[in-house]
């Protein structure tokens, strides 16, 4: 399945407009990583293990978009965005959605 954050895709042709389809994951951030990260934000430098969980997270949220797609009868998504966000009292929990159009296209 194509998923690309334009309106169109180049080559293709929208034959039809499924409507907008979403993912959404929420992923909790443990605590040796939010030590770690702790620990960066006084020395400076990148966090690993944010970063992989950023990561994976997206990776998660793509396919679940890629489903609830396939669920509404498309075999593409076009105009696709990332949003992320922090949630929980103590901002351990990350939020990341992805949003699109999904479509059939020839």
């Amino acid at each position: 399945m194509i998923i690309t954050t334009t309106p169109s895709i180049e080559g293709k042709q929208i034959l039809e407009y499924k409507g907008i389809v979403f993912g959404e994951v929420v992923s909790g951030i443990n605590i040796l990583k939010d030590i770690g990260a702790s620990f960066r934000n006084v020395f400076g430098g990148r966090s690993q293990g944010y970063e992989e969980e950023l990561i994976k997270a997206r990776k998660d949220v793509l396919r679940e978009l890629e489903q609830r797609a396939v669920e509404a009868g498309a075999n593409a998504v076009v105009g696709m965005k990332f949003d992320y966000e922090v949630l929980g009292a103590d901002g351990t929990m990350l939020l990341v959605t992805a949003s699109g159009t999904a479509v059939i296209v020839k």
